[in-house]
C-alpha cells in the first residue's frame, strides 16, 4: 500500500493521557456532585469526543449539564492534566522512519486543537508533523470524520494515498465514511476486537508495526 500521507490520533496511539484524562474527568463529576469511576473504569473514555462520555456518564442528553461537565473537566485539563500525559516508546523514531521514507504526517485528533499543539510541541514532535489539526473549542470537528474530510480538503490529499492511525472504532469509522485506509494499534485503549469489527485494514501491536506496515517495499 503506497501511502503518501499519514493521519495519526493523539490520545492512545502516540500519547497514553490515562492519567490527566481520567484525574479531569474525576474533577468534572465531583464537582457535579457524583462520586466518579476509579480510573481504570473510565478507560472507554478516553479516545472518543467528551461530550459524548459525559453524556452516558451522566447519564443525560441535557446539553447544558454536559457543557457544564464540559467547562469543569477543562478548567484542569489547561493546566494540569495537559502534562499528565506520556509519550509511547519508539513514537519519534516511527514518526522519522516514516518521514524519511517521503511520507508526510499529520496529527488528527477529537481533542481541541490548542492542546493538541501544545502536547505535540511538549513531547518536542512539532518538527514531526506536517500539520496538527484537531477540533475547535466548541465542538466543531470532534466527530472524526468530519475532522478527515477538513484535513483531506485542507491539505489536498487524494483518499487513496492516506492511511488513518488510531486505536478507536471512531479512528476507523472515520476513515471508511472517506474510502482511506486504516490502521488499528492495539497498545493503545480499543481492543483488536473493536478495531477489526469496525473494518480497519492493518493491526499494529507496537509503535514500530506502525512503520513496517507503512514502509513496506
Amino acid at each position: 500500500m503506497p501511502f503518501s500521507a499519514i493521519l495519526f490520533d493523539l490520545d492512545g496511539t502516540l500519547t497514553d493521557p490515562k492519567l490527566g484524562i481520567t484525574g479531569c474527568i474525576q474533577y468534572a463529576l465531583s464537582e457535579l456532585g457524583y462520586k466518579p469511576p476509579n480510573a481504570d473504569e473510565l478507560h472507554w473514555c478516553i479516545g472518543p469526543p467528551l461530550k459524548d462520555s459525559f453524556s452516558q456518564l451522566l447519564n443525560t442528553l441535557d446539553s447544558t449539564v454536559i457543557e457544564q461537565a464540559i467547562l469543569l473537566y477543562r478548567r484542569r485539563f489547561a493546566t494540569i492534566g495537559l502534562f499528565e500525559n506520556s509519550l509511547y516508546p519508539q513514537i519519534s523514531e516511527v514518526l522519522k522512519a516514516i518521514r524519511f521514507a517521503g511520507c508526510k504526517t499529520f496529527v488528527a485528533t477529537s481533542k481541541p486543537y490548542i492542546y493538541a499543539t501544545q502536547i505535540i510541541e511538549y513531547f518536542g514532535l512539532s518538527l514531526l508533523f506536517d500539520g496538527i489539526y484537531g477540533s475547535e473549542i466548541d465542538g466543531t470537528r470532534s466527530i472524526k470524520g468530519d475532522l478527515i474530510h477538513h484535513i483531506l480538503l485542507t491539505e489536498k490529499l487524494f483518499p487513496s494515498s492516506v492511511v488513518m492511525v488510531g486505536d478507536r472504532s471512531h479512528d476507523i469509522i472515520g476513515a471508511k465514511r472517506h474510502q482511506i485506509a486504516s490502521i488499528g494499534v492495539t497498545y493503545g485503549y480499543g481492543t483488536e476486537e473493536e478495531l477489526k469489527a469496525h473494518g480497519a485494514d492493518l493491526i499494529a501491536h507496537s509503535p514500530s508495526d506502525i512503520s513496517k506496515l507503512i514502509i513496506r517495499k
